[in-house]
């Protein structure tokens, strides 16, 4: 039984009767209707906890979120050079994976996939984490908020859940740029930050837990790159790696530790649980030096059921699945915000700064080409995915 594609249909279905219960109060945001648009549901939930918490903790936060303002320029400044020199790479190097793909429940050529339960779960989280630190910074700074709200993107229909949060907008913009800044900057920094207190919880805590009841199985094969040595050699997705040139690789470290010793044109004999296979290695586009095989591997494990009882080892094993993807997504999408585009928070910390520094027409047409050749970049950059 595919329990992913039921809760797809089961999520399509809630979401179509919330969406038709609710049309009257629902409002769209028409992008590029009825292609691109957003549909929106106001209420008011949250936001005396917004209020309450900016309150209880205004100094600190203050503090944070003037930080978060140097650390979303930073992300920037990152994100940008990120994605020219991976679009440059694509067109020297045609089998480079794209650095930017729509996340989606969905296994499909140019789609980062994420499996459906863990999407929506992180999704809500990731949304809600991100827009209550909009709110609050918005009320450490006495701007008022006029409803927050569930949203969804659509691609002719609804596709994407969203979250959002409404501040009094006119006041933001006769508040000092600084301040202005840390109410931009705080969403990103607060998805940031998470994900980093996620992943220290998962070293700290949960690996020496899960090494006990968690054995190493082999390296899984979970994708082959076209036309690459481990495509001509015949290895196939999904195989399990257990050996390289006769060494073990029952884990993933010692498998990546094997390649890391070989050259281009070396030969690597790869052992799987299906085949034995003779590997050409090439070399790699950003180093030539290095080799490259031109596979992506996981590690693969099984549960040792004799050690905790029942069915506790999968939940605790679908727990850290539900932990990695709350870490990737909040990094990801977190810094993803950051991009100088439009109403985007990078977008909008870009246009305060230049509003600052040149004369409003001025300001505006500086933006309006930086938004447009970013945007350009994310459009290419997605149509090389889909090829």
């Amino acid at each position: 039984m595919d329990y992913e594609l039921i809760g797809i249909i089961v999520f399509a279905v809630l979401l179509s009767l919330f969406l038709v219960s609710k049309r009257k109060k629902l409002a769209i945001d028409k992008i590029a209707f009825p292609l691109l648009y957003f549909i929106m549901y106001r209420t008011k939930f949250g936001l005396k906890s917004m209020d309450k918490f900016a309150n209880r903790f205004r100094k600190p936060l203050n503090f944070v979120f003037y930080a978060g303002v140097f650390i979303g320029f930073l992300g920037m400044i990152f994100l940008a050079y990120s994605i020219i020199t991976e679009l440059i790479k694509l067109f020297i190097t045609p089998t480079t994976a794209p650095g930017v793909a729509l996340v989606l429940p969905i296994k499909a050529k140019g789609i980062f996939y994420v499996p459906f339960f863990y999407w929506i779960i992180s999704i809500f989280i990731l949304a809600i984490v991100h827009e209550f630190s909009h709110g609050v910074a918005a009320r450490l700074h006495n701007i008022k908020l006029k409803s927050s709200g569930f949203a969804f993107l659509c691609v002719l229909i609804p596709i994407i859940p969203a979250a959002f949060v409404e501040p009094n907008e006119k006041k933001i913009k006769k508040l000092s740029a600084m301040k202005q800044l840390s109410i931009y900057a705080a969403g990103p920094l607060a998805n940031i930050l998470l994900a980093f207190a996620i992943l220290g919880i998962f070293l700290l805590l949960l690996v020496p837990v899960t090494n006990n009841f968690v054995q190493a199985t082999g390296s899984e094969i979970v994708g082959i790159t076209e036309n690459s040595p481990a495509a001509k050699a015949g290895i196939l997705a999904g195989e399990t790696v257990i050996s390289a040139d006769n060494q073990s690789t029952l884990y993933l470290e010692n498998f990546s530790k094997i390649l890391e010793s070989k050259n281009p044109n070396d030969t690597l004999i790869i052992t799987t649980d299906n085949n034995i296979y003779t590997v050409i290695l090439g070399s790699d586009a950003k180093n030539s030096s290095k080799p490259y095989i031109g596979l992506l591997a996981e590690q693969k494990s099984e549960i040792k059921h004799k050690v905790l009882p029942f069915f506790l080892p999968e939940i605790i094993v679908w727990l850290i699945g539900l932990l990695y993807w709350l870490y990737l997504l909040n990094l990801g999408i977190g810094v993803f915000n950051l991009i100088p585009i439009g109403p985007i928070d990078g977008g909008r910390m870009l246009l305060t700064v230049l509003k600052e520094k040149f004369e409003e027409k001025r300001a505006m047409k500086i933006f309006s080409t930086i938004s447009l050749f970013f945007i350009a970049l994310l459009l290419i950059s997605f149509m090389f995915g889909f090829f």
